[in-house]
This record gives C-alpha cells, sequence and structure tokens, in this order.
C-alpha cells in the first residue's frame, strides 16, 4: 500500500513538473508577428497572395517622378507615394498629378527627420503638418505614414494612430538612394519576390532605369503591382 502510494505521489508530481514547464515555456515566449506581418502595430508586409507594393519616398527627383508615372501606366501598375511635405511645398503640381493617376499618397513627415529621437508630441507635429499640407494641395487624405529612414519609437506609432495613419515599413529595401546602380536595384527589387512585399524606392535616375524591368519581372511571376493599403488589407 505504501509503495503503491509512493508510485501514485511520484507520478503526480511528474505531471505537476511537466504542467509548470508547459506553462512558464508559454508565458515567457517572445512575441512575433502575425501572419499579416503585423508587430506593434507597424506593417513590414502586407497579407495579399498576389500582389507586390512599389513605395517611392519623396523628398526630391520631380522629374523622375513624372517619369515613373509614365511607366508605371505603361505596365497598368499603382504604387504608394509616400511625400515629404517640405517637397510637396514646392511641387504641387507634380502631388496633384500623382493623385490624379490613381496612386497611392501618403505621408514621409514634414522635415525628413529622424523620429526615433522625437517626443510624443514632437512626432505628432511633424506628422500632422504633413498630411495637412497634402490635404490641402491635393485634396486627398492620407491614411499611411512612413517614418524618414525607418526610424521610429512608440511615441511615433501612437502618433500615427491619434492622426488615422498605419505606420509602413518594408519587407524589400533596394537602397536607390546610395548604391547608384539599375541592376543592382533589379536585383533588390526582384529577388525571392512574393505576394504581400513592400519594397522601398526613390526617384532616382538609375531607379527610373530599372522600373520597366522590374515591372516586367513581376508581370511575369503573375504579380500584380498594388497599392500599400490593397496590400495591407
Amino acid at each position: 500500500m505504501k509503495r503503491s502510494s509512493r508510485f501514485v505521489a511520484a507520478i503526480t508530481n511528474c505531471i505537476l513538473i511537466v504542467i509548470i514547464a508547459v506553462v512558464s515555456t508559454v508565458c515567457f515566449l517572445p512575441k512575433t508577428e502575425s501572419v499579416a506581418g503585423v508587430k506593434d502595430e507597424v506593417y513590414y508586409k502586407g497579407t495579399s497572395q498576389d500582389g507586390v507594393s512599389l513605395m517611392f519616398n519623396v523628398y526630391w527627383g520631380t522629374k523622375e517622378v513624372y517619369a515613373i508615372l509614365d511607366v508605371l501606366d505603361e505596365y497598368e501598375a499603382k504604387a504608394t507615394f509616400f511625400i515629404g511635405g517640405s517637397w510637396a511645398d514646392d511641387n504641387v503640381d507634380c502631388l496633384k498629378e500623382i493623385a490624379s493617376r490613381g496612386h497611392e499618397l501618403g505621408s514621409h513627415g514634414y522635415f525628413h527627420r529622424d523620429h526615433n529621437k522625437l517626443d510624443y508630441s514632437a512626432n505628432y507635429q511633424e506628422i500632422k503638418t504633413s498630411i495637412d499640407y497634402i490635404r490641402e494641395a491635393s485634396g486627398v487624405t492620407v491614411t499611411l505614414f512612413a517614418p524618414p529612414s525607418g526610424a521610429y519609437n512608440d511615441d511615433t506609432v501612437k502618433a500615427a494612430q491619434e492622426l488615422g495613419l498605419k505606420t509602413i515599413m518594408w519587407s524589400k529595401d533596394t537602397i536607390d538612394w546610395r548604391d547608384k546602380d539599375a541592376s543592382v536595384c533589379i536585383t533588390r527589387a526582384t529577388k525571392n519576390v512574393a505576394g504581400g512585399d513592400l519594397i522601398l524606392m526613390h526617384p532616382m535616375a538609375h531607379t527610373l532605369e530599372a522600373l520597366p524591368t522590374i515591372l516586367k519581372h513581376y508581370r511575369d511571376a503573375g504579380l500584380k503591382t498594388v497599392t500599400v493599403s490593397e496590400n495591407i488589407t
């Protein structure tokens, strides 16, 4: 009887140890991104199965922007242009042209500041100034914000949310602002590309040169080029 009681007690203790271990493991597992690629309300990837998004951050390159619009039209592709407010202030006609051709406008701040170093109030004001100006100049109310240089903190995300904006990062970066080479840009925009990818670019001469090849690659791969909003919903 004593031997049986000890056996039952041993089994019970083992079960309790296993339960405690499992609970502890679950509790302390790190948080991971969801299927949608969203973590802490910041989007690094979309959910589209067959759509990819070209994202142009615009603080310069007005001439290239017009030419990029023509190439996008040729391939029946839509893109998202994250607009720097200080650029838009000097290029209202180009801003309107982007919108009139059916592309999406997003905010890229007003003065290209390092949002990671800004407190909530400064983040809010920088973003609000940009979206207010874009709305005033183009009539478009933007719903997306891409922090310059990808630099943000919790206050950035909170300020964007308060203003009704989703914070957007990227899954592929062409780094075309640094590496001024069309072939490098093509490789970075197309290698292992898949539905849901958010691809960061800028209006540069070599990016414009690379764009037809990139769009043809997507088309041949059965991928559509869609706006960020379409991709992440």
